[in-house]
């Protein structure tokens, strides 16, 4: 019988972590996700987003977020993909963590980005959740580098990525919004990856593989 995970098999893909179920959004989930954002994600003064999507009106944020997903989906190809990786924990939805790459077959890199609502931040869960797709990237789909981005102020995602054994790659200076903001860019491998201490657990990896053309 042919359904939709048949159709888009990336929706059977599922990372657990100790305390975390990372899974890309489906649509009937949109709206938790938009009632996590809508909750509060960062303070009013400092946007960590270079795209200041939480800045839109309430009515507009939704509508916003429902076109990334589905933006994201409709431009995933072998050649070109993100993973939209909604965070639950104890069954509450409470963030995002996308995985994307560009030409990976040949360039074996992928990036990250991330968000969490207010009410969750300071547990130590956004260093689990890229803990999680850093692994997924390391062993499953065997990327050899995995690259992030923070303006320079944003020491939460910066001290997250020092405490995976991130290294500083650079920094620029980049359109944040109206505004310019020093960017550093941190980058990870396998060798200087500090693993965490517990085993990541994947489930629906070989269909998606087989999507992403990644074998």
């Amino acid at each position: 019988m042919t359904t939709l995970n048949t159709v888009w098999p990336l929706f059977d893909l599922t990372l657990a972590t100790p305390r975390l179920e990372l899974r890309p959004i489906q649509d009937h989930e949109i709206p938790a996700a938009v009632a996590a954002a809508q909750s509060g994600i960062h303070a009013r003064d400092r946007n960590p987003f270079s795209t200041p999507w939480t800045e839109l009106p309430a009515e507009e944020l939704g509508p916003n977020m429902a076109r990334w997903y589905w933006r994201c989906r409709a431009e995933c190809t072998p050649e070109s993909w993100t993973l939209l990786l909604g965070i639950w924990h104890g069954g509450e939805f409470i963030g995002c963590q996308d995985v994307g790459a560009k030409d990976f077959a040949t360039l074996k890199t992928v990036s990250t980005g991330s968000w969490l609502k207010q009410s969750v931040q300071g547990r130590g869960f956004g260093k689990e959740m890229r803990a999680a797709v850093a692994l997924y990237a390391f062993d499953w789909l065997g990327a050899e580098v995995a690259e992030s981005e923070a303006a320079s102020w944003n020491e939460a995602s910066l001290g997250v990525s020092r405490s995976l054994g991130y290294e500083l790659n650079g920094i620029t200076r980049k359109a944040w919004g109206t505004q310019v903001e020093t960017v550093r860019h941190v980058r990870l491998t396998p060798d200087s990856f500090k693993r965490p201490d517990w085993t990541l657990k994947v489930e629906g990896h070989e269909a998606a593989a087989n999507f992403l053309k990644v074998t």
